[in-house]
């Protein structure tokens, strides 16, 4: 799966993530990665679920994600799940991934719904995933719950911008159908760090939700409010369909059959839906190399193997060789 450069990359790119956690230190280097944002109850987890194809995020009222998850999905013929913190143990039942999420989290930042930026780092092995290492990050809200500080919007946002700024980040900015996109946090923050547009994809959820006789076309042709990267529309599972247990293979049935059917969509079905956003993540993203300065603009293309001796290069200047 995916291309030859992607899968010589990705576990440089782990090793790197993991020796830099091991050691206690953020990495000086913008290691490639995508970001998801969105503000609370954007889809943002029903997404990354998606991708894996099972239940594993905490879910409920108010911020859930805590603390960044670094999400490394791995393509291998086995399925399990391992954490950094947990050394040597191996998760085959991913409601014991959500158990283990929840309670790393807490212990860092207790049971108040504070947040912490220290992340929580995740591998998924798995036959059903593409390659992509992916930060989700804590939904964006503006009003303190619990025992919550008074800026907790202000905590939230200086969270999110020691990932977004970085030039090797990519966006993927999660938004609401049945929301007003001009007031959509992920693009406000996405068009205050990346205003040329050349690092954000943007996400439409719940599109199912929308109010009868109205649609997204407009947002998903690129013609409102456009993006270089443009926009890929999904349909997650419900609330409803959650509690219900319904299997996610059947959920991806059901959002291609949406967009095959939908009046509004079906002219665009081919660039829509969720295996088409894990292609494109895939196949394209930042990559840093040799010639890459601090503070230069970002240059995107597909992956390249040419990246591979560099971060090699620096991964042992970081540490002895891991295994």
């Amino acid at each position: 799966m995916g291309n030859r450069g992607m899968e010589d990359l990705i576990p440089l790119v782990n090793k790197m993530q993991d020796a830099f956690s091991a050691i206690g230190q953020n990495s000086q280097l913008d290691l490639p990665q995508i970001a998801v944002v969105g503000g609370q109850s954007a889809g943002k987890s029903s997404v990354l679920e998606n991708f894996v194809g099972k239940d594993f995020l905490p879910r409920g009222s108010g911020i859930v994600t805590r603390r960044p998850l670094v999400l490394q999905l791995i393509n291998c013929p086995t399925e399990y799940a391992e954490f950094l913190h947990c050394k040597g143990k191996k998760f085959t039942d991913f409601d014991e991934v959500r158990g283990e999420i929840e309670a790393e989290t807490d212990r860092i930042t207790g049971q108040n719904k504070g947040i912490s930026p220290v992340p929580i780092n995740l591998r998924v092995y798995s036959p059903h995933v593409l390659n992509l290492t992916l930060v989700d990050l804590p939904g964006m809200t503006k009003v303190p719950v619990g025992d919550q500080p008074a800026d907790i919007e202000q905590q939230i946002r200086d969270m999110l911008y020691q990932f977004v700024t970085k030039d090797n980040c990519l966006l993927l900015a999660v938004s609401p159908a049945n929301s007003d996109l001009a007031n959509s946090d992920a693009l406000k923050i996405a068009k205050e760090v990346d205003p040329q547009g050349q690092r954000t994809i943007g996400v439409i959820t719940k599109l199912d939700l929308m109010d009868e006789g109205t649609d997204a076309r407009e947002i998903l042709e690129n013609k409102l409010l456009p993006l270089r990267r443009g926009y890929i529309g999904v349909v997650n599972r419900s609330q409803k369909d959650i509690d219900g247990k319904k299997d996610i293979t059947a959920a991806m049935a059901a959002e291609r059959k949406f967009f095959l059917t939908h009046p509004g969509y079906r002219h665009l079905a081919e660039r829509m839906g969720t295996p088409y956003l894990q292609k494109t993540l895939n196949q394209v993203s930042p990559l840093p190399t040799e010639n890459t300065q601090p503070g230069q603009s970002p240059t995107y293309r597909k992956h390249s193997t040419r990246s591979v001796p560099y971060l090699q290069k620096t991964l042992n200047q970081v540490r002895p060789p891991l295994s």
